[in-house]
């Protein structure tokens, strides 16, 4: 599970804290020789399972009861490309305003707090030049090569320079940040991206990555197929989610840490809304005015009368599962969400990572909201 900073323990959690996107909730914390086309068909995106097309709707998406899993279908790694050229050298300038020229990418690290950007460069077909990686980037491809991160999220200095890389990529989700400082001395190029993070920001972070390894035309092709598989799980969606929005689930997403008494909810701008918003449902921390990333308070969690709870699986086990968060929160008891134990988690490195697997992401969130037998 990703790590996250260290944060206020829920004893003062009713005083008011300032929104902690940038830090938090990136910190949670989809004309070219060879390159494929889209292939965002439900069958690619369903795995073994039925297609959404197949399923049918439920007269009513709040009449379920019970926790749900939400588990995304497989997701081989299939290159836009089978062998890229890079066009080097590439002069950018990164998200943080410096000027970086890159020359070599025969050993590039590629790091964040959800394994976005290193499943970006195999998607590219760059796959083979990758030497190392972050702990959340635990697909099949990749799960062979050294950690460099330890502790759960913490660079780490020695292991990043045993593997002698050409290139870092990598944003502000993952520190100490004089780690990055110290590979920019040891003068290897580092890139940083946006760690902002979602659903409207996906080609963006894969522009951003295809370009820094000069491989823009293989960044277009795996941006449009990524956003192709999006809109067509989104066209399924719109078909589950009742019409009349008085109907549609009322949903909050929450962060738990339970050994730690962290209990958080997520509001405009954390990315969690946008998730939401996108599977057909109202995200209600945002139609409270909840912004960013803060604590939760028993008066917001009433107030919004969620119909369904949202939460990284890791942070439901850190409570002790469904009657552990009713426990330690029981204003949720006091939601539609608590009254029917209505709780959908997903894995934390997937729920969200916004990368190329998101419709995959999209497509078993869909299943635990609007056909929960079938999911």
């Amino acid at each position: 599970m990703p790590a996250r900073p260290h944060v206020p323990p829920r004893r003062v959690v009713r005083r008011a804290v300032p929104a902690l996107v940038a830090a938090v909730v990136a910190a949670v914390l989809a004309g070219c020789t060879g390159v494929a086309g889209a292939t965002g068909t439900s069958a690619a995106v369903a795995g073994d399972r039925a297609p959404l097309a197949d399923l049918a709707p439920l007269d009513d998406p709040r009449a379920w009861e019970g926790e749900q899993t939400a588990v995304a279908a497989a997701a081989p790694v299939e290159p836009v490309a089978d062998d890229p050229r890079p066009a080097l050298p590439v002069t950018l300038t990164d998200a943080q305003g410096t000027e970086v020229t890159v020359t070599d990418t025969s050993r590039v690290l590629a790091l964040d707090l959800y394994g976005s950007t290193s499943r970006i460069l195999f998607e590219l077909g760059l796959g083979g030049s990758v030497v190392g990686r972050d702990s959340s980037s635990d697909f099949p491809e990749i799960a062979d090569l050294p950690v460099v991160t330890t502790s759960g999220h913490d660079l780490s200095g020695e292991a990043i320079l045993e593997l002698a890389p050409t290139l870092i990529i990598t944003d502000t989700t993952l520190g100490p940040w004089d780690t990055v400082l110290q590979m920019r001395d040891a003068g290897i190029p580092v890139v940083v991206v946006d760690s902002h993070r979602e659903l409207g920001t996906v080609g963006d972070l894969i522009t951003a990555v295809a370009t820094a390894v000069g491989l823009p035309d293989e960044g277009a092709a795996l941006a449009a197929r990524t956003q192709a598989e999006i809109d067509e799980v989104r066209a399924q969606v719109d078909r589950l989610a009742p019409d009349d929005p008085a109907d549609r689930l009322r949903v909050v997403f929450l962060y738990l840490r339970g050994q730690a008494g962290v209990y958080y909810l997520f509001g405009e701008g954390s990315g969690a809304d946008s998730l939401i918003e996108a599977l057909g449902a109202v995200d209600v921390a945002g139609e409270i005015g909840w912004q960013g990333m803060r604590p939760v308070t028993d008066e917001a969690l009433v107030a919004a009368q969620p119909d369904l709870v949202l939460v990284m699986t890791k942070g439901l086990e850190s409570v002790g599962g469904v009657d552990g968060l009713l426990e330690q929160l029981p204003a949720v008891a006091q939601t539609p969400a608590g009254e029917h134990r209505r709780v959908v988690d997903m894995a934390d490195t997937q729920v969200l990572s916004f990368g190329p697997t998101s419709a995959r992401t999209l497509d078993a969130l869909a299943r635990a909201f609007y056909a929960p037998e079938a999911s």
